[in-house]
């Protein structure tokens, strides 16, 4: 198994994946890392003739927290027919009849996933999360450690739910938005906003 990014996020995807009985044996990242707490095998950049030999044997994930920037990769890595294998730690509850996508989703300890709710390719679903029933969440989207999605939220592309914040049921997040940590929010939220705050504004 080989991690896109070696950092912070990609250290908590490490734990998912151990957790899970798989063995992540190297990283490829922009250069090689001097911090290495796993002893992980610096493959190059993922564009590198190294790391394309590397993914015909091996399964990957790209462990960046940044949107953006696992979009713009798992992208690049699709068109060249690599995709990412989902990291789902054992500890997390998923009710059968929810829908993951099965390509970069990430699912941290203690995160729960109730009926009919749907996650999108990419989607970071952090530690002790609860996406409850019906809640949509967009490709690429990161639910931060202890968020709350309350029954039919919608989540739009690419947007970042602070951790401990708490979305009231029904309530629709554009695309491209920020929710900041601990806030609340009761109203519909459009697309390229940043909202804080007890109520969110």
């Amino acid at each position: 198994m080989i991690l896109i990014g070696y950092s912070g996020h990609a250290f908590v995807v490490y734990g998912i994946i151990n957790a899970t009985g798989n063995k992540i044996t190297g990283y490829c990242d922009t250069e090689q890392k001097q911090y290495n707490p796993f002893n992980l095998v610096y493959i190059g950049k993922e564009d590198s003739g190294g790391a394309a030999d590397a993914f015909k044997k091996d399964d990957f994930f790209i462990a960046i927290g940044d949107n953006k920037i696992r979009e713009r990769i798992q992208f690049t890595m699709s068109e060249k027919g690599l995709f990412p294998i989902n990291a789902i730690h054992p500890s997390a509850t998923i009710d059968p009849s929810a829908i993951i996508e099965e390509s970069g989703v990430m699912i941290a300890a203690n995160a729960t996933i109730n009926p009919l709710a749907k996650i999108s390719l990419g989607v970071i679903c952090n530690t002790g999360c609860i996406i409850e029933h019906e809640c949509f969440v967009g490709a690429f989207s990161h639910i931060g450690p202890g968020a709350v999605l309350c029954g039919n939220v919608t989540i739009g592309h690419r947007s970042f739910v602070g951790a401990g914040a708490v979305i009231r049921q029904g309530v629709t997040v554009g695309s491209n938005v920020i929710i900041g940590a601990g806030a609340v929010v009761l109203k519909d939220v459009p697309d390229d906003t940043t909202v804080i705050g007890v109520p969110a504004k």
